[in-house]
């Protein structure tokens, strides 16, 4: 076989350029299986240096079933990259392995791709491809087996790839196309208005805190009585717990509504809200 014939054949295997394929081969002596070892270090070395760089776009990709769901999110350094086919068909099969391993991400991290290599092996070749940072980011997976799973995806780049995802769990057993619309409806009003918390008192006490600091200091310097600056803080208090938890807020599609209104006016016995996830990407 030629040195040209080995070129080929390394950059069929290994999705390196021309330049870094050819080097590799006059370094191994015409060996392949070096060749191949001589490259996943290099992509390693140019790897660890691209970490240093910012990766604030990329995808969230959806994966699973109204049973399991699972969504994981996917960073880079540009918009162009994160609709690099490349980049596409490692998220999609990243998202598949995601939604086996339940979001374990030291187990993901292992796992063992198409290719016989695993995630990190890829991740690592990819970058070198690529040029760019690409880091694995936030993911979840919600289980039910007592209701139906739902999501919404939105900014789509392709298939189940996009740039916000919305994951719902409704615990009950009414599996009808009622429910079913109205998990995709609650998906759609979740991506809109970016609840907080279920409920209110689920809201994370650190953001309840800094909320009540920027509270404190609008009032600080108002010149309003001490007892009337409370009356205002604990107002103003009870208005973003409100607005920021998904049960009491305002339905996006009937305003004068709440969300829990509408759970009610269903009038599914044992319909709950069970859980919900909402990422996208630049949050």
């Amino acid at each position: 076989m030629s040195d040209i014939e080995k070129v080929k054949k390394l950059r069929e295997a290994t999705g390196a350029g021309f330049k870094d394929c050819n080097l590799a081969i006059k370094e191994s002596g015409g060996d392949l299986d070096k060749a191949i070892e001589i490259l996943r270090v290099k992509g390693i070395s140019k790897a660890s240096k691209k970490m240093s760089r910012d990766a604030k776009e990329g995808v969230v990709v959806v994966s699973g079933d109204d049973n399991k769901t699972s969504v994981i999110e996917v960073n880079c350094e540009t918009d162009f990259v994160a609709k690099n086919d490349d980049f596409i068909s490692f998220v999609k099969e990243l998202s598949e392995l995601n939604n086996q391993h339940s979001s374990n991400q030291d187990e993901l991290k292992k796992a063992v791709m198409k290719n016989g290599q695993s995630v990190d092996d890829n991740l690592v070749a990819l970058i070198a491809k690529i040029g760019e940072k690409i880091t694995i980011g936030k993911s979840k997976t919600i289980e039910n087996t007592n209701g139906i799973n739902n999501h919404y995806l939105h900014t789509v780049v392709k298939d189940n790839v996009a740039k916000l995802a919305v994951l719902v769990s409704l615990d009950t057993n009414d599996k009808s196309d009622t429910v079913k619309s109205f998990g995709k409806q609650l998906s759609m009003h979740i991506a809109a208005s970016n609840p907080l918390a279920l409920e209110s008192n689920l809201i994370d006490q650190a953001v309840i805190d800094k909320e009540q600091e920027l509270v404190a200091e609008e009032l600080k310097n108002s010149g309003k009585p001490e007892e009337i600056a409370k009356k205002i803080s604990l107002g103003k208090m009870n208005k973003f717990k409100e607005e920021n938890a998904l049960l009491t807020q305002a339905w996006v599609m009937e305003p004068k509504k709440k969300v829990q209104d509408i759970v009610k006016e269903l009038s599914i016995a044992d319909l709950k809200i069970k859980e919900f996830f909402r990422i996208k990407i630049g949050e």
